[in-house]
């Protein structure tokens, strides 16, 4: 792990937080986090990765971590996601990378392969397959629903705000780390869901790890890295027959709660996302949780290193 280099480039007039780890020169994968995350959370690949001779890249997103906010935080967007990793690709001199998204981190992985095809070498997402958008998705999921919840104006900020922010992203953790999606009682709000004196962290998630993430939390606040997964418009995008034409890799949890979201799991289990990813292997990790990358390390790490592999 001191192996990882930090460094700082400029982005679109953001200043970005990004971690490193392999030669220069090298088969660049870039690995773009989901909420609560921050690059921390591929740690266990990147590592790996450098190993198998590649170059691994994790940014924070700007508003996460070490990386800057959007300058107008109610316009930031899926579409700032992409254009960063446009950036980080173009400073670094790589022609072409593989990416690797983990929860709404996926989205400008899916987006950046529509919009900038010829960056892209394949692309591996965990958690989330692509889908085209659907304002009535979930309109059947009660009020206590934590997307409904988080989307509220100030509803998550008042209820984060009643603890330090070890004990949110404690609970955070814990929480998402069940098969159940997360959905508070009428009278109670999401926090509360967690009794985090008694409750342990997961096994694999260690206090020294929860301490990296409180810390980073801390710089950052989590008004700023909520408001493009759950605060924020979605944008409407103008591509009428999306097709991702690289190869690519879905991975999901089989105790992954998403996959208890409305439709999920029959669209995973019938592969009905090969319809825009033709070139598509699914992989099922049956005990992974929504952090699998951390949960499982080794098990994440040979699927991926396969996949790099089989297409570099």
């Amino acid at each position: 792990m001191d192996q990882i280099q930090h460094k700082y480039i400029e982005a679109r007039g953001v200043k970005l937080h990004v971690a490193e780890i392999g030669t220069a020169g090298s088969t660049a994968v870039v690995f773009l986090h989901g909420f609560p995350e921050i690059w921390y959370s591929w740690r266990h690949q990147m590592v790996a990765a450098a190993n198998a001779g590649y170059r691994a890249i994790a940014p924070d997103l700007r508003g996460y971590g070490l990386s800057e906010p959007h300058p107008q935080p109610r316009k930031a967007s899926f579409h700032d996601f992409v254009e960063d990793t446009l950036a980080i690709l173009d400073f670094f001199n790589i022609e072409k990378a593989f990416l690797v998204g983990k929860d709404f981190g996926s989205w400008p992985v899916y987006l950046f392969c529509l919009v900038h095809p010829t960056r892209v070498r394949g692309v591996i997402s965990l958690g989330v397959p692509f889908f085209l958008p659907d304002p009535q998705r979930y309109k059947d999921l009660p009020e206590g629903f934590y997307i409904f919840r988080w989307k509220e104006p100030g509803r998550a900020e008042a209820d984060f705000g009643r603890f330090d922010v070890k004990t949110v992203v404690r609970n955070i953790y814990i929480l998402f780390s069940r098969s159940e999606i997360p959905i508070a009682e009428k009278d109670k709000e999401i926090m509360d869901m967690v009794d985090s004196s008694s409750t342990p962290l997961p096994p694999w998630f260690t206090e020294e790890d929860l301490t990296v993430y409180a810390t980073l939390y801390q710089q950052s606040g989590f008004a700023s890295p909520m408001q493009v997964p759950y605060k924020g418009q979605r944008e409407k995008y103008t591509i009428t027959d999306p097709k991702i034409e690289v190869p690519a890799m879905l991975i999901m949890g089989g105790k992954d709660y998403f996959l208890k979201f409305p439709g999920i799991e029959e669209y995973v289990r019938r592969e009905k996302m090969r319809d825009y990813v033709p070139d598509l292997e699914v992989k099922l990790v049956a005990e992974g949780t929504h952090f699998m990358q951390e949960q499982f390390p080794d098990h994440i790490n040979r699927l991926i290193l396969t996949f790099l592999n089989k297409h570099v």
